[in-house]
């Protein structure tokens, strides 16, 4: 069983014991990296935040495990930040990420009727900040080609009557990179840069369970 498998099973297990109509994370690495959880109990904040985000994650892997990482838990809300691997590999086109992604709107939608889904803009990367061993993938997901597949997503949120957000305005230099010290190795983010972007997340987290 590798890392992804294993995560799955978690998920299943610690599904049973989940209390439904919360909020859920969901996403690959971006997502699971998110310290939520750590950050709302430094706050005080009892929401219930459930995250499902699984490093490594493309949108096709996703879909094939909707079920454990969103439709069992019957969420109220879902924050989902998935397809940033897609955009890493040459041969997954936007679209061909686009439709998958639309399938996993479509999925979620017929089987919790009601949900409020936040699609979450890519965030950007910092090409100048990566480590040696990341700048060949991030020649292939520059931040050009997050631009163009964040106005796709945002098309897909208008077109599914759900919300776009972008949260990611905090974590840009001057020039719309990934700011250096809120980055690991060009592309992850670190605990800060998810500090600075903590509460406008939980201001739309606020906005879904109100």
């Amino acid at each position: 069983m590798n890392d992804k498998e294993m995560k799955v099973e978690k998920f299943r297990e610690a599904n049973r014991s989940a209390k439904a109509g919360q909020v859920v994370f969901a996403g690959s690495s971006l997502m699971e990296m998110f310290p939520i959880n750590k950050l709302l109990e430094e706050r005080g904040d009892e929401t219930i935040i459930y995250n499902r985000g699984i490093g490594g994650f493309v949108s096709r892997e996703l879909l094939k495990v909707l079920d454990i990482c969103v439709i069992d838990l019957n969420p109220s809300a879902l924050f989902i930040n998935i397809g940033t691997n897609d955009l890493s590999d040459p041969s997954i086109p936007i679209s061909e990420l686009m439709k998958n992604y639309d399938e996993i709107i479509s999925r979620i939608e017929a089987a919790v009727p009601n949900i409020k889904i936040y699609l979450m803009a890519y965030y950007p990367v910092n090409y100048e900040a990566a480590a040696e061993d990341m700048k060949e993938c991030l020649r292939v997901r520059n931040n050009e080609k997050i631009t163009a597949a964040n106005s796709e997503v945002k098309k897909l949120a208008e077109k599914h009557g759900q919300r776009y957000i972008d949260i990611s305005s905090k974590l840009k230099d001057e020039v719309g990179r990934l700011k250096a010290e809120y980055t690991i190795e060009g592309l992850h983010i670190n605990e800060s840069g998810y500090r600075a972007i903590y509460d406008d997340i939980m201001k739309y987290v606020k906005e879904a369970i109100s």
